[in-house]
């Protein structure tokens, strides 16, 4: 019977959480083997007809999960009953060469990163569909002008389309960061008990170095009996920026879908019931998911930097919560993305609401451009910025709009006409380097070939 969420098919699609299914993992684990003993048969380290052997029996499907377990309850060691199941079905004369020159975190470390591999490149292919669907609402709502809020309040005029094309420069950047960090986390280790390479010796790295190859992976440059947590702490802080990032947009998504600003909406699909009690109700749910998951996978990080202390050449601290962290980071955040990105794809702006919200304040969200055609005519910086203030002050205490306020104003008049003044409330005409910005975040997802380029 399903116990956590993810195990009843509330979170993660099929493919993540295939990675990680028992037999999955065992199939990674002896994959390693038979790759390991294959290297070392090239360098003559083993016999070849040993190693040929070896990789028969690893790939004849014959070894089970349920037979490892069973080796495992009396053993007590689920490394130690891989390689007894191994032993239990190869020939006598390849016995002794079965897991060579291995310690058991040699197969751990490495058929994780065989996992995590597999991960990114779902991962990876996910992003990419999200900045897709970004970057169309980017392109689409580029000439829509709109609050741009600061603290909470009114600052000025932006882009409506700049929120998206802003979520999806920082998602190829998270391409970027994590093809930067596979040669760093994605690591092979074959160097045995305390990291020395011991039984191989001399022929230790080159072994490693055929191993990486072969398991599309990076070998090792120094470790103990276990690849340094760094290299995993790095790993699960992008994953943790990732959610982060999504977070930020769900967040967002659910301000602005608030009956105070009413800009967006989540899709509602037809006979979907946002509250139990109140029949009306539409409700972010979807971004709340995401906000919510967020916050499991930032509390993942901080057992993974906990992981970095191990004593000597290592302990077991880290091994029992990895079983967790890794495969609930990797399941979760790809349940995010795919969550964000039918959220983008179905997302509802309201363009009338946009337009209007920019009129709230009575015009004062204007008043940096006031400033700035003060500035340009010669007005002092100073004196302006006053002169401007205190006219915004009196006119919303008289509930005045601000236009009106501003005409009424010798100080603001001797220098702008009511033309120029015109002009500059034209929400139309304050967005500024919106279009280039979002024009350059386009051509950087055609340079990664996020998105095909077609000039």
């Amino acid at each position: 019977m399903p116990i956590l969420p993810i195990d009843s098919g509330r979170y993660g699609t099929k493919e993540m959480k295939a990675i990680f299914e028992e037999e999955s993992k065992l199939f990674y684990e002896l994959t390693f083997e038979a790759s390991v003993a294959d290297a070392q048969a090239k360098l003559n380290i083993i016999p070849a007809e040993a190693a040929k052997d070896i990789k028969n029996i690893v790939s004849s499907g014959k070894i089970t999960v349920q037979r490892v377990k069973e080796l495992e309850s009396a053993s007590d060691h689920d490394i130690a009953a891989i390689v007894e199941a191994i032993s239990e079905l190869c020939l006598d004369s390849s016995k002794p060469w079965i897991h060579y020159g291995l310690t058991s975190n040699d197969v751990v470390d490495s058929s994780t990163s065989m996992q995590m591999r597999d991960v990114f490149k779902i991962i990876e292919s996910k992003i990419i569909q999200l900045i897709k669907e970004l970057l169309i609402k980017a392109k689409e709502y580029q000439d829509l002008p709109s609050v741009g809020r600061t603290h909470g309040q009114h600052a000025s005029i932006t882009s409506f389309g700049l929120k998206f094309a802003i979520w999806s420069n920082e998602f190829l950047d998270h391409l970027t960061r994590i093809k930067e960090g596979e040669k760093r986390f994605l690591l092979c280790k074959t160097l045995g008990v305390v990291g020395t390479g011991s039984l191989m010796r001399e022929k230790a790295l080159e072994v490693q170095k055929l191993v990486s190859q072969d398991l599309d992976l990076y070998p090792t440059e120094a470790a103990t009996q276990v690849v340094s947590r760094e290299r995993y702490a790095e790993m699960m802080f992008i994953i943790t920026l990732i959610a982060s990032t999504l977070d930020k947009i769900a967040v967002e998504i659910r301000n602005l879908q608030r009956s105070e600003i009413g800009e967006v909406q989540e899709s509602f699909k037809k006979g979907q019931i946002g509250s139990s009690a109140v029949p009306v109700k539409r409700n972010p749910i979807k971004s709340e998911r995401v906000s919510s998951l967020a916050r499991i996978i930032r509390s993942n990080l901080n057992v993974s930097l906990e992981n970095i202390t191990l004593w000597h050449e290592r302990d077991l601290t880290n091994s029992a919560n990895e079983r967790f962290i890794i495969p609930m980071a990797s399941i979760l955040i790809d349940d995010m993305i795919g969550t964000m990105t039918r959220i983008i794809s179905g997302l509802k702006v309201n363009t009338d609401r946009v337009m209007k919200n920019i009129e709230l304040t009575k015009g004062q969200i204007f008043a940096e451009f006031v400033l700035q055609g003060l500035i340009l005519k010669g007005v002092p910086r100073f004196d302006a910025y006053r002169t401007i203030q205190s006219t915004a002050f009196k006119a919303l205490e008289s509930n005045e709009h601000f236009f009106k306020a501003l005409t009424l104003e010798p100080r603001i008049m001797d220098n702008i006409n009511e033309e120029e003044l015109k002009m500059i409330f034209n929400p139309q005409t304050q967005l500024s380097a919106s279009e280039n910005i979002i024009d350059n975040i386009v051509s950087k997802a055609k340079t990664m070939n996020v998105i095909p380029n077609k000039s």
